[in-house]
């Protein structure tokens, strides 16, 4: 049975990368639906995003990256999807890598794929040392708290049948998004697996990740972590 996709691509003031990251994006999977998050652009991003016509649906202040995926998936869940696709806007990842990354939930050996950026040596290499550390840093916690063993928390390219994008309910509108995504899945016993996958880094890319991936907030998604885990926090 042919399996409906559809990718949910956050954006905040990407009109330098959002038209590119949508052709590559298309030129894999020319028939699949497309979701722009664009959470309260002060830019171009909307009227980028439209003219390459996908759905773009719009924040009208910048809620942050939970609240846009949150937006995104909620959308695709409604569109009667059997697959969701999560996609940085930011040309880090490849749209080559997505058939992939969907393989395993096409064949049923998994609910939930994460592209991995540190299951190759070669590409950890490539990685700026403060995002590697703070990426295995907050990866370990992750695991610890979620009863998980994966080896990228923190990546934006991610797949979900349609039981684990309904089982997800977002209630981090910030970057901590990432590590309660796997403690969701962790908590709800679905089948989690990673392949390995190219990220690309280039000045603004590394730039734009070091702004977004402070070490204050990394300590506020530890404790966010922590606090859910013991139940004081949803």
């Amino acid at each position: 049975m042919k399996q409906n996709l559809v990718f949910v691509i956050p954006a905040y003031n990407e009109e330098e990368s959002i038209v590119q990251t949508l052709k590559d994006v298309k030129r894999q999977f020319p028939k699949n639906d497309i979701f722009v998050v664009n959470d309260g652009s002060k830019d171009r991003t909307k009227e980028f995003a439209e003219a390459q016509g996908v759905h773009v649906l719009t924040h009208v202040i910048n809620r942050g990256l939970g609240a846009a995926l949150s937006t995104g998936i909620q959308a695709a869940i409604r569109s009667n999807v059997d697959i969701v696709v999560t996609f940085d806007a930011d040309l880090q990842h490849l749209g080559k890598d997505v058939e992939r990354l969907i393989k395993p939930i096409q064949n049923n050996k998994a609910d939930a794929v994460i592209g991995s950026r540190f299951m190759s040596k070669k590409d950890v290499e490539l990685m700026p040392r403060i995002k590697r550390f703070g990426n295995t840093l907050l990866t370990g916690v992750t695991n610890i708290l979620s009863d998980t063993t994966i080896t990228d928390s923190q990546s934006g390219l991610r797949a979900f049948n349609r039981e684990a994008a309904e089982k997800l309910i977002i209630l981090c509108d910030k970057y901590e998004v990432s590590s309660e995504i796997i403690h969701q899945l962790g908590h709800h016993n679905l089948r989690i697996l990673e392949i390995p996958i190219k990220a690309i880094y280039d000045d603004r890319s590394v730039q734009r990740g070091t702004n977004q991936m402070p070490f204050k907030n990394g300590l506020r998604i530890v404790w966010s972590m922590l606090l859910r885990t013991i139940g004081v926090k949803r």
